[in-house]
């Protein structure tokens, strides 16, 4: 579009001068490999939360995320030359009804992918540092507070650890890797992606060959509950028992939703029209084996009791209990376990270059629209957005300090989950908006629809299931989100006189022109209201411990 236009009346190369078109589907596929190693995130925040139904609820989610790509492999279809993923291609459509929808969206989708850089490096240190040392080592216990968080939630603070320290190294890594460009990021990515989906199918699959899944260790699938002694036990499907299966549901989307970051290289595709479906449909295929696999198996292992414990919870001790699903022996087990430990290691390292990949490329995007500020649509000669990713690289550092991850997870996903609702309903909008324009993709009318209600759906889940993971998490997104005002007040109002660039005024077809038009009406207002109506009622309506 016009900014590739624009390198090419300058005498540079439009590959040179921006981002490149150097993959094609299988890249953006192996990038996107890193999704299934969210399941690390959380299946054990999520097993020590739900008990004898988590299993369910992965199954559940990974259908509602996989419903939902096809709306968004429709909007990415629309620009094939604009990068940074649904949340861009979902601004466009908002962009004509308020200057703040699209900005929303787009810092909503940054403050989730961004946390992945800190989740997944703080567990990678945590895994390495559980085969090395004891769990009471003076290296796993020392800590230095920096500041008392405990305003946001109780015991929060930030700090220095050997965690914080490791994870860090673990930024770097995938810092360098990012910095040499898309193309050798996406070679590195095929090699990472099958060393670390190697364990996880593994995980997911031998324990179902072998049978050492005993059946009261899955049935029957009802909620964790708590006696009048506060001892687990199975619950009930009653108000308590479904806001706590809704909040399960919560906290998956963060890593279920994911895959539709392989719609973040449409702009770096070879073949745009065709790469684009292909990249998402076997994205999304690769996450429904291993997301439906290894929580079925990992339950089935441990059961009730075994998920309960402490490490489990706060996922620090998952890789371990998962190398120990693979039975081989006294003698080699130890050192299979470790092997397979750092196989997960790795998995997680492929989840942080994926998402420094996709979360800095939306910031680059943005800012060359003119929503976030200026200086992070800067590349450097290899075509990667560097000034995006220092700057995502700064944020997660700070992060890392953080003393509770999975807090960290919740604010994420209140995030996610609202930009999830802008993107899915943008693809309807985008119908009446562009009615004649050429979809390499059209979803069915029936799967664009189930989109918008889940859309929805998700907002009831985040309202309910939120402060599951600590009181006030809900609140602190909501905070989070509103900082997007301040950031886009000073780029369009001060920094560009309350215009936006004239190329982002082309590229988003908000001139007068033939073929677009504002069809919606008053629609994506009232979607708006209606959002904001199914959060604050579905808040009220749970009831968590």
């Amino acid at each position: 579009m016009a900014s590739v236009a624009q390198a090419e009346s300058s005498g540079i190369p439009a590959e040179t001068a921006g981002l490149q078109r150097g993959i094609d589907w299988t890249g953006a596929f192996w990038i996107a490999s890193g999704v299934p190693a969210l399941v690390l995130f959380s299946i054990g925040t999520i097993a020590a939360s739900v008990g004898m139904a988590s299993w369910l609820v992965w199954m559940v989610s990974i259908l509602f995320g996989f419903v939902q790509a096809f709306s968004y492999a429709e909007i990415a279809g629309l620009f094939p030359n604009k990068s940074g993923g649904a949340s861009v291609y979902g601004a466009v459509a908002w962009a004509r009804y308020s200057k703040l929808f699209a900005p929303v969206s787009v810092w909503c989708n940054w403050l989730a992918w961004s946390p992945v850089l800190t989740i997944g490096s703080g567990l990678a240190a945590g895994f390495s540092l559980s085969i090395l040392f004891g769990p009471d080592a003076a290296i796993n216990t020392w800590h230095l507070t920096l500041l008392d968080l405990s305003f946001l939630k109780a015991g929060l603070s930030l700090r220095i650890n050997a965690t914080a320290i490791i994870g860090a190294a673990f930024l770097l890594i995938a810092f360098a890797i990012q910095h040499r460009g898309i193309s050798s990021t996406a070679r590195t990515q095929v090699v990472l992606g099958v060393i670390a989906l190697l364990p996880l199918l593994l995980i997911g699959l031998v324990p179902l060959i072998t049978g050492d899944m005993p059946r009261h260790n899955l049935w029957p699938i009802v909620p964790l509950a708590h006696d009048a002694a506060g001892h687990p036990v199975n619950g009930h499907w009653n108000a308590a028992g479904i806001s706590i299966f809704l909040g399960g549901l919560f906290v998956a989307a963060w890593s279920t939703y994911g895959f539709e970051t392989a719609v973040c290289y449409t702009r770096e595709f070879r073949d745009p029209s065709k790469d684009t479906f292909k990249a998402i449909l076997y994205s999304g295929l690769l996450c429904i084996v291993v997301f439906t696999l290894v929580p079925i198996s990992f339950q089935g292992v441990l059961g009730l009791n075994g998920m309960l414990s402490p490490e489990i919870a706060n996922n620090m001790g998952v890789a371990k209990a998962m190398a120990g699903m693979i039975k081989v022996g006294p003698v080699i087990g130890p050192v299979i376990g470790n092997v397979i430990v750092v196989m997960m290691i790795l998995a997680l390292l492929l989840a942080i270059i994926m998402s420094m990949a996709g979360s800095s490329r939306t910031l680059y995007q943005a800012s060359a629209d003119g929503w976030l500020p200026k200086y992070l649509s800067r590349v450097n000669h290899a075509g990667a957005p560097t000034a995006a990713m220092w700057t995502d690289l700064g944020f997660n550092l700070l992060l890392l300090s953080m003393s509770d991850y999975v807090f960290v997870l919740g604010v994420s996903n209140v995030c996610y989950i609202l930009f999830n609702f802008l993107n899915l309903n943008s693809a309807w909008i985008h119908r009446l908006d562009r009615p004649g324009w050429e979809r390499p993709y059209r979803a069915p009318t029936l799967l664009l629809a189930a989109g918008t209600i889940l859309s929805f759906v998700n907002l009831a889940l985040m309202g309910v299931g939120a402060d599951m993971l600590g009181k006030g998490t809900l609140y602190t997104g909501l905070a989070c989100v509103a900082l997007i005002v301040p950031v886009f007040a000073w780029r369009h109002y001060v920094v560009d006189k309350g215009r936006f660039p004239e190329d982002m005024l082309e590229d988003l077809h908000l001139r007068p022109e033939p073929g677009v038009k504002t069809g919606a009406g008053y629609l994506p207002h009232l979607t708006v209201v209606a959002g904001i109506a199914v959060i604050a009622v579905s808040h009220w309506l749970a009831v968590l411990p």
